[in-house]
């Protein structure tokens, strides 16, 4: 008898919720990946003493996506994403051990779209994937998940206007000190960043360009963590107490991420425009610049000599373009860039292009390419910005001579336009790789840093068979030749006998299923 009213009581809230949800359309998106990775993505080779330190060569992983869609009508609908992932096979703390079971769920987005009654503006609530407008090569400042409010409003066939605001930290910073009454603290004060984004889309025949301009403050406590620690978390590319980045050696100067302002401000400019008037060529070309406030100072190392004072202000730009040509059997291409770069005087701040989370994507091996994932931590999502680089490259994209199976080859001279000086303030030329300098050098995020001494030659080939509809097979070959000046950085601030420079390869197979 229990068991029936347990069935029955069931069946209704079963019911109930249907009739209540009959007016809802549910729409499900899907991603399966699984990799395998053989090859090692690191510039640099960690020596110690006579012994080398050898990582993994061989990974597998997996990453699983699922969206849901509630669609009410065309004026209203939420999404939610989920994530489980990254697993590399046989980590516990991922859940791919020996049992699984690890809690590995995340909520990568979460959002309702809605759009007022009798108008035609659109508005987006919650946590959401946000890139500024680009072109040629993907945002090299902001391209990812973070929460915020978007809104887009289509004036006519040939003018739009888009509004964004984004928060990408607030109430991180705990901070208890002494010279306070009991029982009180800092916590969560003047920590928050926001960014608020304005755009004007255009488009007209074989003509479209999005002119953008964005605004950020920045609290004097967004990125720390305790009384004197530094939690740079993915935003060490812009900030502006970590003008350096990652790889540069601050040692333990008290004054370090002193900040004289209780908030700084960020301003971000850019042009992206796509031009496709003489068919069948494709023309794109795009122009950043970006300045964040000064708001304190601090001092960094260098090899041979004391300490010295550093502003944190940063400035820069980038000019990058593609053009191609399609054909029958593929689409060959040129694409380049040049960015500003450090002028060698620490004193008056950096000349390197300040982003918060970029996705630069000419190649894919440096850059975050093709899937831009790979199950193996030194070989993906790099988050280049191109800041302090310049670089040329060829491609043939899409190139076909059986059905369903494509090629894509390219090869991109890289170079760096940072003055060689800076180099003494420096453990490495790469952030990723800057932790075999001193203990305090630890990478806060990817930055690549190289002075106009410095090259890497980088080779990708990707090549796609298509299954069934909703199911590729991606086999890809990287190689980037190390052309990093020797002389150059032995003598950087880093013990740079601690590491020799190596070049970079893998190769990487991905078995996708969308749907």
């Amino acid at each position: 008898m229990k068991k029936l009213m347990t069935l029955a009581l069931a069946a209704g809230l079963a019911i109930s919720c249907a009739s209540e949800a009959s007016a809802i359309d549910f729409k499900a998106k899907g991603q399966w990946l699984m990799g395998f990775n053989l090859g090692q993505g690191n510039l640099l080779r960690n020596v110690q003493g006579n012994r080398v330190d050898h990582s993994d060569k061989f990974s597998a992983g997996q990453r699983v996506r699922f969206q849901l869609d509630a669609v009410a009508s065309e004026a209203l609908s939420g999404t939610v994403m989920f994530e489980i992932g990254d697993q590399f096979w046989g980590r516990a703390d991922q859940g791919a051990a020996l049992g699984a079971d690890g809690k590995v769920v995340e909520v990568k987005r979460a959002y309702i779209d809605w759009m007022p009654p009798e108008t035609d503006l659109k508005v987006r609530m919650g946590i959401q994937g946000m890139a500024l407008p680009n072109a040629a090569g993907g945002s090299a400042i902001l391209d990812d998940d973070v929460a915020g409010i978007s809104a887009s409003y289509q004036f006519n066939e040939n003018v739009g206007l888009v509004f964004n605001w984004a928060r990408p930290l607030n109430d991180n910073y705990q901070r208890k000190d002494e010279l306070l009454p009991a029982g009180s603290s800092r916590d969560s004060f003047l920590d928050n960043v926001d960014v608020f984004v304005l755009g004007l889309p255009l488009t007209f025949d074989g003509i479209e360009a999005t002119p953008w301009v964005a605004y950020g403050i920045v609290g004097k406590n967004a990125f720390r963590n305790g009384l004197d620690n530094v939690n740079q978390g993915n935003f060490g590319s812009w900030l502006t107490s970590n003008y350096f980045a990652g790889s540069w050696n601050h040692g333990a100067d008290p004054n370090f991420y002193r900040r004289d302002l209780s908030y700084g401000s960020a301003f971000w400019a850019g042009l992206p425009v796509k031009l496709t008037l003489w068919d069948p060529f494709n023309v794109e070309f795009d122009f950043n610049y970006g300045y964040v406030q000064s708001v304190g100072h601090g001092k960094i190392e260098r090899n041979g000599a004391a300490a010295k004072t550093y502003s944190t202000r940063r400035e820069g730009w980038l000019a990058k373009a593609l053009v191609e040509y399609k054909m029958d059997w593929g689409t060959p291409g040129i694409f380049g860039w040049y960015a500003s770069g450090d002028d060698g005087n620490p004193k008056d701040g950096s000349e390197r292009l300040p982003s918060i989370s970029p996705c630069g994507n000419f190649t894919s091996f440096m850059g975050d390419g093709n899937w831009g994932w790979a199950p193996n931590w030194d070989q993906y999502d790099r988050n280049m910005s191109y800041a302090g680089t310049w670089g040329i490259g060829l491609q043939v994209r899409d190139m076909s001579f059986l059905e369903d199976l494509t090629h894509t080859f390219r090869v991109a001279l890289w170079g760096g336009t940072n003055s060689p000086k800076m180099a003494k303030y420096a453990s490495s030329p790469v952030a990723w790789d800057s932790d075999w300098g001193k203990a305090d050098s630890a990478p806060y995020e990817n930055e690549l840093y190289l002075t106009k001494m410095d090259y890497l030659l980088e080779f990708n080939l990707v090549n796609s068979y298509q299954m069934y509809e909703n199911f590729e097979v991606n086999f890809e070959l990287g190689y980037i030749v190390n052309m990093v000046d020797h002389d150059v950085w032995k003598k950087s601030a880093g013990d740079h006998t601690a590491y020799t420079k190596q070049d970079a390869w893998k190769a990487q197979l991905i078995f996708a299923y969308t749907f």
